[in-house]
């Protein structure tokens, strides 16, 4: 008699930028165990496949009035990256 939740899981694979969020995921992933735990750090690894995820979230999140939430992302991101240089 409880009401029934969608898991996380089949929550983000209707997500209309699923299938972008998945390839950037891997490549992530690939990076990660591949190289970073190897000591070989890469600047910006997977950035297309970031950008392109962003994009869609962008456009998605706009029509749900939650962009902001990407903006603000910019902003900490940005200036966590000029403290760095």
């Amino acid at each position: 008699m409880g009401i029934k939740r969608e898991s996380k899981r089949s929550a983000s694979a209707t997500s209309p930028c699923a299938d972008l969020r998945a390839v950037y995921h891997n490549c992530f992933n690939r990076w990660y165990s591949e190289k970073f735990v190897k000591g070989q750090l890469d600047e910006e690894p997977c950035v297309s496949e970031w950008q392109k995820y962003r994009a869609c979230l962008s456009e998605h999140l706009e029509d749900k009035k939650l962009k902001r939430f990407l903006e603000e992302e910019t902003i900490v991101h940005s200036s966590m990256k000029a403290e760095t240089s």
